[in-house]
């Protein structure tokens, strides 16, 4: 309590005049005394005065810092776009910047306003270990996002899956990461659970494998399956002969014969292979008479 009045502004005791000075006029006035409400006016008048003059000086620090925090933000974004940094760390830096800079406004402006910063740091203090206590969660964002700098599992503009969502990494801020997914949806991941949880980067590696099975129907050639895949990756430059494409039986189910294909292609080029060499196989197929298997029952009757 003593804390608290002791940031209460200078002017707190001139409130408590102007008071009771309300009720003496409210008096001298009952008593017809009119020469004491007269000076109670004037003494009103320039407290209201003296506290516009501080009302005003706290909105001009505002609106001047708003301006500077703003310039500050444009000239460090200009910096680090400069430099040759990861887009991650640039992020970072600046949601870092910006809420720091925040803080430094609001405290000026408090202090413009006629509390004592002292006393108000102090309380600020014991809020901020109240704060820190609530927003632990938020704490252990700020580590997370700082962790994930540090040891880069993946960077702006790779493509992760975690958390149960996947999308291209846009931001790495500093309570969050920002993903965008393929349709166009924006995500925000807590650093903190993201960096303690299993993440999958596509974008790491420069190769990746297209897995497929294709599967015929009983009666086929494998020999002749096996070539007519062949066919069709020799044709495609995109799928690489270094690590050769794997072909192989690999399974005799109820009602087909299944074939595992594994292909090494750029990383770049894996949607496009994923589905164009399914549709080339579905037309090369109907064009040798390859059969595709459906699903079939046979019944022996006794």
């Amino acid at each position: 309590m003593i804390t608290l009045l002791q940031a209460l502004p200078a002017d707190s005791v001139a409130v408590e005049k102007v008071v009771e000075g309300t009720k003496e006029a409210v008096a001298a006035v009952a008593k017809g005394d009119v020469s004491y409400l007269t000076q109670f006016l004037q003494q009103a008048l320039t407290f209201c005065v003296d506290a516009g003059k501080t009302i005003l000086v706290a909105i001009l620090i505002y609106i001047v810092g708003r301006f500077i925090v703003s310039l500050i933000n444009n000239v460090l974004a200009k910096a680090l776009d400069r430099r040759n940094l990861d887009p991650s760390i640039k992020t970072f830096l600046k949601s870092f910047v910006n809420i720091l800079l925040t803080v430094l406004l609001i405290i000026a402006v408090v202090s413009a306003l006629g509390v004592n910063t002292t006393s108000f740091a102090a309380l600020l203090a014991s809020f901020g270990v109240a704060a820190g206590m609530a927003l632990s969660g938020n704490l252990s964002n700020f580590a997370g996002g700082l962790m994930i700098l540090l040891l880069k599992p993946f960077k702006v503009g790779d493509y992760i899956a975690a958390q149960g969502f996947d999308g291209t990494v846009k931001e790495i801020q500093i309570f969050h990461t920002v993903l965008t997914t393929v349709d166009n949806k924006i995500i925000y991941l807590p650093n903190g659970a993201l960096s303690s949880g299993s993440i999958t980067n596509f974008s790491k590696m420069e190769r990746r494998r297209v897995d497929l099975v294709v599967s015929v129907e009983y009666g086929e050639d494998a020999e002749r399956v096996k070539k007519a895949l062949a066919d069709i990756f020799k044709a495609d430059e995109r799928i690489l002969t270094d690590p050769a494409p794997f072909v192989a039986l690999s399974a005799l189910a109820a009602s087909s014969v299944d074939f595992t294909v594994r292909l090494w292609v750029n990383a770049a080029d894996y949607w496009g292979v994923f589905f164009d060499t399914q549709e080339r196989i579905y037309a090369e197929f109907n064009k040798q008479g390859i059969g595709f298997p459906f699903p079939q029952l046979t019944i022996h009757q006794g």
